[in-house]
């Protein structure tokens, strides 16, 4: 981890992690008690929203507290099965949000190009069953990785050149033939994460084509807006890890790939519950409602 021996880009990036760690606690954590707490909230929409927030949560847990340990003390040393750990979290929190994110969009698109049927298609045991299918093929997968890593032999460098226990990092350590594990990872990236990814565009083509079907741009406009803030992570979370899985090692260097792990492991989970609250009105409606105490239990 280059920036942890450089001592001003230390402090800095000290300070923003913390700050980031806590606005995405504390953001996510907020978001899944209201979504909890708050009947208002209780559809479709925002069951997947309250997985994603537990997502997101686990995903930072699972890495920043021990960045901002080894930022503190400078010890960089991380014990084999808690690099296993971190794998396995790491994997599964990656896949699941590619999955979820998928089952978003199909819900926008019930939404908005099958209103009358939306109830029926989107009711609560399809949302449990999607919803748990993600976490369960995301947990298979993770598994996986880590019995893959747990069976390496790593016999050169133990310096992960990485700011946490990165599958593809550890795989440049290990001196066991790794080249059907590269080419494991870049077919789940397209697997995993492209075909996802095009799913999700696909459903944007028909949403954005009933939108336009709309005769008044107030009408327009309200219903896109509706699926700005999912556009908004699709972009910002798919793109930065697609691509950091997708490219070679040649192309990009070990600090582009930390930048990259960055933007969707610590900054995407803390804008997650600002795109997803501040700009939604049930939401916020949701939260003044519980501050006040006449929020609705869930019978």
């Amino acid at each position: 981890m280059p920036f942890s021996r450089n001592g001003n880009a230390k402090f800095g990036v000290l300070i923003g992690i913390s700050i980031t760690y806590l606005f995405s606690i504390m953001g996510n954590v907020i978001i899944a008690l209201l979504v909890c707490l708050v009947e208002q909230l209780h559809s479709p929409m925002y069951f997947f929203l309250c997985s994603l927030s537990v997502q997101d949560t686990m995903h930072v847990t699972n890495i920043q507290p021990k960045l901002l340990a080894i930022l503190i003390t400078g010890d960089t040393r991380i014990s084999l099965s808690g690099c296993i750990t971190q794998v396995f979290l790491f994997v599964l929190c990656l896949n699941f949000e590619f999955l979820l994110l998928t089952s978003m969009a199909y819900d926008r698109f019930a939404a908005i190009c099958k209103p009358l049927h939306y109830n029926i298609i989107m009711n609560k045991t399809t949302c449990r069953l999607m919803t748990s299918t993600c976490w369960f093929a995301s947990a298979l997968n993770a598994l996986i990785y880590s019995l893959i890593v747990s069976s390496l032999s790593f016999c050169k460098s133990h310096d992960i050149n990485h700011f946490f226990c990165e599958v593809k990092a550890m795989l440049t350590l290990s001196c066991t033939d790794t080249t059907y594990i590269f080419r494991l990872i870049y077919a789940e990236s397209i697997l995993l994460g492209m075909f996802p990814f095009l799913l999700i565009v696909i459903s944007y083509i028909f949403i954005i084509s009933s939108i336009m079907k709309i005769r008044t741009s107030r009408g327009r406009l309200k219903t896109f807006s509706s699926c700005s803030s999912h556009i908004t992570t699709v972009i910002l979370y798919c793109g930065s890890s697609i691509g950091s899985y997708l490219k070679t090692e040649s192309v990009q260097s070990p600090q582009q790939n930390e930048l990259i792990a960055m933007l969707y492991i610590i900054l995407v989970p803390m804008l997650n519950p600002i795109v997803y609250s501040l700009r939604n009105k049930e939401v916020l409606k949701a939260m003044k409602s519980l501050t006040k105490g006449h929020g609705s239990l869930p019978t």
